[in-house]
């Protein structure tokens, strides 16, 4: 059984984002679900990015640390989209993190320290023509995080959508997430 620290994305903790928790504790595991947006959910990313623009990304990742207070060094830190920015830093900063989960983002490792902890795995999951995780430069930051860490897997599904794990939106595929799903399933079975 592992711990996890799971963050939303920018539309807030949405059921999809609950369901997927939810399906994490019915695996056996331990699952925090913390709102960083204090009960606030969007109905699409744009709306939940101008709240983001309001509050700051900085916020976001300061809420995220302060969520973590209070639970043992090893969890493993996840997130979908703008919750990866909490997760990942968390898994980079906080010692005896064991493993990270970042679904639909990843951001250049140099954001917060010099390299991937040693000994902490990474799974980076995405969609192969998502234009959000591709056109930004997500993809370049997973695959540079991929050949600089000896634990670390880049999965790409087929398809085009951002958000294609989170069963309460339009994105979600559910033929991809299944697979999702399995493979995360193997990376918790050691943690």
């Amino acid at each position: 059984m592992a711990e996890i620290l799971l963050f939303h994305h920018a539309q807030g903790l949405t059921p999809g984002v609950v369901e997927f928790a939810d399906w994490l504790r019915g695996s056996g595991h331990l699952v925090h679900t913390p709102d960083l947006f204090e009960g606030c959910t969007f109905d699409d990313l744009e709306s939940g990015m101008r709240f983001i623009e309001e509050l700051g990304f900085g916020e976001v990742i300061e809420r995220g640390e302060r969520a973590v207070e209070g639970l043992p060094h090893e969890v493993v830190y996840a997130g979908f989209s703008l919750g990866v920015l909490p997760a990942q830093k968390l898994a980079q900063t906080r010692a005896g993190a064991r493993g990270a989960l970042l679904f639909h983002s990843c951001v250049p490792v140099s954001e917060f320290g010099a390299s991937w902890p040693q000994g902490v795995p990474v799974q980076v999951h995405a969609m192969e023509a998502d234009p959000i995780f591709v056109g930004e430069g997500d993809i370049d930051a997973a695959r540079a995080l991929v050949e600089a860490t000896e634990e670390a897997a880049l999965f790409l599904y087929p398809g085009d959508q951002h958000l294609f794990a989170d069963s309460s939106l339009p994105a979600y595929d559910a033929e991809a997430s299944a697979i999702l799903i399995q493979r995360v399933r193997g990376f918790l079975a050691s943690r």
